[in-house]
């Protein structure tokens, strides 16, 4: 299937996420392939390797793209190099052209000063520009995962992109990751075993309490919840 402008993309958005909704992830994968080929792609951030697992076996070899904001914990890192070397995936590191130093002696601490701008520029713009050649893009989100989050579609429309965006995960339960990591041995990034449920960048991750939200962790005493890449 070969698709040339936004306006379709759009509606094949709409359809695909009422006839695919219930659908079993694995099938949601293969359907972004099967219409997109080439022109889709996988966003991991390596917190665990749930949706590259799920990937890889719908699609071997399939492509998973990760994002180095340079400012990831180490064990984020490895448990990248871990999956990469264990499942039957491409890995492709998406980098900033400024490194870390070079960016502090711009900018400063931005994650101090303003995170959503710290988000912008390390998070955001990379990716938009490493997605510029692809129709779809499909990431881990799931809506039992937070409130902003709840709504998730299992496909939908990425109008700040102009893709369509492939949740294939959107549906599953914290129960139904959990069977699925210990009925694979799924590999984890060994800070979820310290109190890490949401792992993002190390100066805005903290562990959270037993009860808390899991994403309570992520920009703790701010308003802010989401980085910005999916919405």
């Amino acid at each position: 299937m070969t698709v040339t402008t936004a306006e379709p993309l759009e509606e094949l958005a709409i359809d695909a996420a009422r006839e695919l909704e219930g659908a079993p992830a694995g099938e949601i994968v293969r359907w972004a392939h099967e219409t997109f080929g080439e022109k889709f792609a996988v966003t991991a951030s390596m917190a665990d390797g749930v949706l590259s697992h799920v990937a890889s076996q719908a699609v071997p070899g399939i492509k998973v793209l990760f994002l180095d904001t340079g400012y990831h914990f180490a064990e984020t890192i490895g448990t990248r190099d871990a999956i990469a070397s264990a499942y039957n995936i491409e890995v492709e590191t998406i980098t900033h052209p400024l490194r870390v130093p070079e960016h502090e002696a711009e900018y400063g601490k931005l994650y101090q000063i303003d995170p959503d701008l710290c988000c912008a520029i390390r998070k955001v713009w990379p990716l938009d520009r490493a997605l510029a050649p692809y129709d779809a893009w499909a990431g881990g989100v799931r809506r039992a995962e937070s409130p902003s989050r709840a709504d998730a579609p299992v496909v939908a429309w990425d109008p700040k992109r102009r893709k369509v965006k492939v949740n294939p995960l959107a549906t599953w339960t914290d129960d139904d990751v959990d069977t699925y990591v210990a009925t694979h041995d799924i590999l984890i990034n060994p800070l979820k075993s310290i109190g890490y449920l949401s792992i993002g960048c190390e100066p805005c991750t903290r562990p959270v309490a037993p009860g808390e939200d899991p994403r309570a962790g992520r920009w703790a005493g701010r308003a802010k919840t989401e980085c910005g890449i999916h919405l």
